[in-house]
């Protein structure tokens, strides 16, 4: 880093320094925007099929029935109950 020692010198490092944070906003708004891969977190629809999983477990289906029931995988099933274990554990 350079050292500024006039008035002049300063005013155009500010205006670098604006330019790039510009440009640094613009590109965190991609990234805030963008969709994340891979699971998603607990949202709506996450939280509807959970708490279907949560009933017709309780009612005595099988993993795979409700999966089927769902449209999802069963490897998902398999995570929704290892999480409605953990939370039983809990309570």
């Amino acid at each position: 880093m350079r050292k500024i020692t006039t008035l002049k010198a300063a005013l155009i490092r500010i205006e670098e320094l604006e330019k790039e944070n510009a440009e640094l906003k613009i590109e965190l708004e991609y990234y805030k925007k963008r969709k994340a891969s891979g699971r998603q977190k607990h949202n709506a629809k996450w939280m509807a099929i959970y708490n279907d999983f949560v009933a017709c477990y309780e009612k005595g289906m099988t993993v795979v029935e409700i999966a089927e029931r769902n449209g999802i995988s069963e490897r998902s099933m398999y995570r929704y109950k290892a999480y409605y274990e953990e939370m039983k554990k809990k309570n």
